[in-house]
């Protein structure tokens, strides 16, 4: 029997890309959850056509004070086994042509939140002396390059974060997880915030030559039922980023800047 079965996990960003294929693994694994994201009407679509039964939650996380409320309700009623902080918004500008708010929208929703949500959880994980964050932060996240300034910087904040939750967590039995995926074939790319904020509503050749949804989601189930305090998933390039620049990184720099 898989370890996530009947577990609760509230799962965010849970109505496309890696979060859709990630409710389908969590689901076929026997586990209860609660999916979260903007559309009440997709969520809805999405719990009645996996296995089990499963909850919505219709959540904005561009509003983390909001979230932050709704999330601390949620637990008054429901103790949370496992959270994966899977939603977030990529970005595809350069700084010097950025407005300010893209900035201010991207930590929101891509740091902010995950600090929100995981302070509404964390109170009653360590009172029951079990429980397991997961964060989907990047690749992005350990190397930066062209275009990607604000996204990379909430990555890199979100790592941070859990390095050190992780290190608070240690004795309490609450497990830390962070998953930093390379390049994925999902919208990501289209769904980019461009400089003034719009969506970029184009492709990606870098995500589009990327690992599918589902064998990412696969990675990321394996690594939560092997409690990896972190994980790389990805493939070519892109998995090998953040091993080149531990110990190669003048080569790092050369190579993103001539990208």
């Amino acid at each position: 029997m898989s370890q996530l079965q009947g577990k609760t996990v509230w799962l965010t960003g849970a109505s496309s890309g890696i979060g859709l294929a990630l409710a389908e693994a969590l689901a076929a694994k026997g586990a209860k959850l609660i999916l979260s994201a903007r559309s009440e009407a997709t969520l809805k679509d999405l719990a009645a056509r996996l296995p089990g039964e499963h909850q919505v939650l219709p959540i904005d996380l561009m509003q983390p004070e909001a979230a932050y409320e709704q999330a601390q309700a949620l637990v008054a009623q429901q103790p949370i086994d496992i959270l994966i902080n899977n939603a977030g918004v990529s970005q595809r500008s350069l700084t010097l042509e950025t407005n300010f708010q893209v900035y201010r929208n991207l930590m929101e929703i891509n740091y902010f939140s995950v600090v929100a949500l995981t302070k509404a959880v964390l109170p009653n994980m360590v009172k029951r002396g079990d429980g397991h964050i997961v964060t989907v932060s990047s690749v992005a996240g350990k190397v930066g390059t062209k275009l990607r300034s604000g996204y990379a910087g909430s990555k890199f904040g979100v790592i941070g974060f859990m390095d050190c939750l992780r290190a608070e967590m240690a004795d309490k039995n609450v497990r830390c997880t962070t998953i930093c995926p390379g390049f994925v074939h999902t919208q990501i790319a289209h769904n980019a915030l461009s400089a003034d904020g719009s969506k970029l509503n184009q492709s990606d050749p870098d995500n589009a030559g990327g690992i599918s949804a589902e064998q990412c989601a696969k990675e990321i189930v394996a690594a939560i039922e092997k409690n990896k305090a972190e994980v790389v998933v990805g493939s070519g390039v892109s998995k090998l980023a953040p091993l080149l620049q531990r110990f190669f990184p003048g080569l790092v720099r050369n190579m993103v800047a001539k990208r």
